[in-house]
């Protein structure tokens, strides 16, 4: 009877919550998917049926495919300097724990993480500015004026501009969580493996490596779906400009639904979006065995 009694406060206390996940998250991509299957404007009283004239469209739209593109590099230039760069800054870190410059170190390249994306844009905007900015000069004191460069109006340029501010916010955010990963693996793992002789390199791609897996598969997933879904740094640093240069999906998303009122197309553009970051969570539920994570807990 008090099993019974108990199964239903749980289930009191979950309703509010999975009301608010279906209200919240999966009613949106219902309706949105539906949405995709009709042509539409904001202010339209009623809607054609289109059926899957959107997502052939979306085939051979070249500007998707661009956009697309934009996101695939966000994504690789991400896992180098997020994922790898910041398991090696981590390890680093977490061997000269000790030092106060370690620590110093790991809360000054956290802050960028915890700053507003809007005043973030916002700040880069005016260093990349060729007139007023600190790049330009800086270049040019170190006599490496022939690089002097108008970084943001250049499309040669400017995507790789706007990533890069990406990777000096979250490189900080991936090294502490790899930092928590990595002060779960027992130091003296290390020690034994240093008496066997084992060099700082190979304790690294044979201890740390496989020991923290989990945490890496975890970054791995969030700096891959962040790509993807990325909006608010290019759309404040650019909005997709110069031309289309750096325009990326929710961009390509944001500007055919809200600009052009064609709800319809964006709707199929999201339903794109909804695949691609879903389709990676999967991937990594598949990679990483919830079952046996739980074990090893236990």
């Amino acid at each position: 009877m008090t099993i019974y009694k108990n199964k239903k406060m749980l289930a009191l206390f979950l309703i509010p919550a999975l009301a608010l996940v279906i209200l919240l998250i999966f009613l949106p991509v219902v309706l949105n998917v539906y949405y995709s299957f009709f042509k539409w404007t904001a202010y339209s009283k009623s809607m054609e049926f289109n059926g899957f004239k959107y997502f052939i469209k979306l085939v051979k739209d070249e500007e998707v495919w661009h956009a697309l593109l934009n996101n695939v590099k966000y994504a690789v230039i991400s896992i180098i300097f997020q994922v790898g760069l910041g398991l090696i800054l981590a390890h680093i870190f977490v061997i000269s724990a000790n030092t106060r410059f370690a620590a110093l170190t790991r809360v000054v390249i956290f802050i960028p993480a915890v700053v507003s994306l809007t005043a973030i844009g916002l700040l880069w905007v005016i260093i990349y500015n060729p007139s007023i900015g600190l790049i330009n000069p800086l270049l040019e004191k170190i006599g490496l004026g022939t690089l002097v460069h108008d970084w943001l109006g250049d499309s040669k340029t400017a995507m790789y501009a706007v990533i890069a501010v990406s990777q000096w916010q979250y490189t900080g955010e991936m090294i502490m969580l790899y930092t928590v990963g990595l002060q779960g693996v027992p130091t003296e793992i290390y020690e034994s493996a240093k008496i066997d002789g084992a060099s700082g390199i190979k304790s690294f791609f044979y201890i740390t490596i496989p020991m923290i897996k989990s945490t890496i598969l975890m970054n791995l997933t969030v700096t891959i779906i962040g790509a993807f879904m990325v909006f608010d740094e290019v759309y404040v640093m650019t909005s997709g400009g110069p031309g289309k240069a750096t325009e990326v999906l929710a961009i390509k998303m944001y500007e055919t639904g809200f600009r052009m009122d064609k709800m319809g197309y964006a709707s199929a553009i999201g339903v794109l979006l909804f695949v691609i970051t879903f389709a990676f969570s999967f991937i990594q539920l598949r990679m990483y065995n919830v079952k046996d994570s739980m074990k090893e807990a236990r």
